[in-house]
């Protein structure tokens, strides 16, 4: 200080008010060091609810769509019958982009039904007012999927496919590309194939499914068997699935095996080999279910020859036969007459260890049973229980029908109480077959006790047991009865044939009693049926019979009128009647016209000539 003053300098002093400026450090002081920064603020801590950014002005349009949306009723009540006044005062300005928007955006947290009714409006919308695109229907569709309510979805994508029509899925799947982003649009895909096959359109649902399959989305299995199994026919499944494989389906040997099935029931056994062909080709092992199918086809067509050579192709490829490859075998030469060859199919199916099966013995017994070898049918049976294999229905059938051609009626009751007794109902067939065995031997008072016996059962008689009976009372004499089951048929809601009819006509005409047979013989013509040459021929007999050689004529002019063309038993008919009981000069001469005569103008002339005529007496006249 004293050297300042002394150099004349003095200090300069803050004003007043100022504060003082704090002293400089000296030379030999530390550095201060920087001012320290604030600290952060703390982090939240994790259960914390995360921070929401700065909440964006939502569109005033879209806020009150939604709004609109909230007060309306939802799936299933019904909508309004008219659009409500705040969507109204909308749709001026609300169009299909702004629909868009709200389904995107969603400002008010719309849930997807009350959205899908503001949808459902806006679809009854006159097109001047409002009309919906391609991609609102997509992204309201995917929406609801997305909720996994693909039943309100579905709807709504017949309407688009409907709208689009055909050949629209090569404009349309790019739309729903962009409608499903970013998520997985194999579900829309799906649907929308789904809904074209609805609409009639099934050609293109599997387009739209080949034409995502070659952009690389894949679908479970039954989105595309779903398709396959709408193809009316196994060809065009075929076809579908090459184009699927194609497309990058993986093959499977069961879908294989399924269109060799469908092939060898539409008799397409060569068809059905392609397919057989066509998946070794693609590295697809045929399995023993591949075989059979082709063995089981080979054998219905009669290509016994073939069948076998399918089984030695299955030894190759190392799959062993099981019980329906020799049980189709077997089949196959039993219906073809080789009955022999089958059992020793059958002894080779044994020695392989492959246990028969009810399936096996039942056509074994019912091929010996045909055959009239029923001891063979018979020591089956026993085997078939001594295996332990449960009889079945159609086995027992096969050995009642085997014993009553044999007519051993009694065996064959008895069988069917060992049926009753093993817990198996006789069903149609074996009634069927027991009465006709009754009828044929004449037991008809059995017959129609079995008849009761199946009406109290609640087994219904069909046409082939009511005819069995009417055949069994017509040739026993026994017209009345015939007739009263004749009326129980009609009256069970079956038709009588022209056959079934005159059986029973003949069975009156030949107790004489001709008017009654006419009487049905009206009957069948009021019913629509015109009767052929053997009906008339039969009441043609009756009346010959009983001498009414007139009535009988008038008959045979009768049918010529209706067009029934007489034949040649018609004018043996004829003839005999006018042997019988006719005025011929020459009996024998008509006799020996039998089979002579071809036509009414030969019949005609041949009686004329015949047929004595009333002559006077030469005494009269005298």
């Amino acid at each position: 200080m004293r050297r300042a003053l002394r150099s004349g300098i003095r200090p300069r002093r803050p004003p007043p008010g100022e504060p003082p400026q704090p002293a400089s450090p000296p030379w030999y002081a530390a550095p201060r060091p920087p001012p320290r920064e604030p600290p952060p603020p703390p982090s939240p801590p994790w259960y914390a609810a995360p921070r929401t950014p700065p909440p964006v002005e939502a569109d005033p349009l879209l806020v009150a769509a939604s709004e609109v949306a909230l007060a309306l009723p939802v799936h299933p009540a019904p909508l309004p019958p008219a659009a409500p006044a705040p969507l109204l005062r909308l749709l001026p300005a609300f169009t299909s982009a702004h629909f868009l928007s709200l389904l995107r955006g969603n400002p008010l947290a719309v849930p997807p039904l009350p959205l899908l009714s503001l949808f459902r409006l806006l679809l009854a919308s006159p097109p001047g007012l409002f009309r919906h695109t391609p991609e609102s229907f997509l992204s309201m569709s995917r929406l609801l999927l997305d909720h996994r309510l693909p039943h309100l979805a579905l709807p709504l994508l017949r309407v688009l496919a409907s709208r689009l029509g055909r050949d629209s899925p090569p404009r349309l799947l790019p739309l729903l590309l962009s409608a499903a982003s970013p998520g997985d649009p194999a579900p829309l895909v799906s649907e929308l194939a789904k809904a074209y096959a609805d609409e009639g359109l099934l050609p293109d649902g599997c387009s739209l499914l080949l034409l995502a399959l070659r952009r690389g989305i894949r679908f479970p299995v039954p989105t595309w068997h779903g398709l396959m199994s709408r193809l009316s026919t196994a060809p065009e499944a075929y076809t579908f699935y090459l184009q699927l494989l194609d497309a990058g389906v993986p093959p499977e040997v069961r879908q294989f095996n399924v269109l060799m099935r469908d092939m060898v029931r539409m008799g397409e056994l060569t068809s059905a080999r392609n397919v057989f062909d066509e998946m070794r080709r693609r590295g697809v092992r045929p399995t023993v279910v591949s075989f059979n199918t082709l063995i089981s086809g080979a054998c219905r067509a009669g290509d016994l020859d073939g069948a076998n050579a399918l089984r030695g192709a299955m030894v190759e490829a190392d799959v062993t036969p099981d019980v329906y490859t020799y049980g189709a075998l077997i089949q196959g030469l039993c219906r073809a007459g080789r009955v022999r060859d089958a059992v020793e199919m059958f002894e080779e199916m044994r020695d392989k260890a492959v246990n028969p099966n009810a399936v096996v013995f039942t056509t074994l017994i019912d091929a010996h049973c045909k055959e009239g070898n029923l001891r063979a049918g018979l020591e089956l049976y026993q085997d078939m229980g001594a295996r332990g294999v449960r009889m079945d229905l159609v086995a027992y059938n096969a050995l009642v029908n085997g014993l009553c051609r044999a007519r051993d009626l009694k065996a064959a009751n008895g069988i069917v109480e060992e049926m009753r007794d093993a817990g198996i109902k006789p069903d149609k067939v074996t009634y069927t077959t027991l009465i006709d065995g009754c009828c044929k031997e004449g037991v008809l008072d059995m017959a129609m006790e079995i008849k009761r016996e199946m009406s109290d059962e609640g087994v219904a008689l069909d046409e082939v047991t009511y005819t069995a009976l009417i055949s069994g009372l017509s040739k026993a004499g026994r017209p009345i009865d015939a007739d009263r089951v004749l009326c129980e048929m009609v009256e069970a809601g079956l038709e009588p044939d022209n056959t079934t009819y005159t059986m029973v006509i003949d069975a009156f005409c030949r107790k004489g009693d001709v008017k009654t047979g006419f009487k049905l013989l009206k009957e069948m013509q009021n019913k629509g049926r015109k009767p052929g040459v053997v009906t008339y021929n039969v009441i043609m007999n009756g009346l010959c019979k009983l001498g009414q050689m007139k009535n009988a004529d008038m008959l045979l002019n009768a049918m010529l009128n209706i067009g029934v063309t007489p034949d040649d038993i018609t004018y043996n008919i004829l003839l005999d009647g006018h042997c019988k009981h006719g005025k011929a000069r020459d009996s024998e001469e008509l006799k020996s016209a039998k089979g002579m005569v071809s036509d009414i103008g030969v019949y005609t002339s041949l009686i004329s000539e015949i047929v004595k005529k009333p002559t006077k007496s030469y005494h009269g006249n005298r």
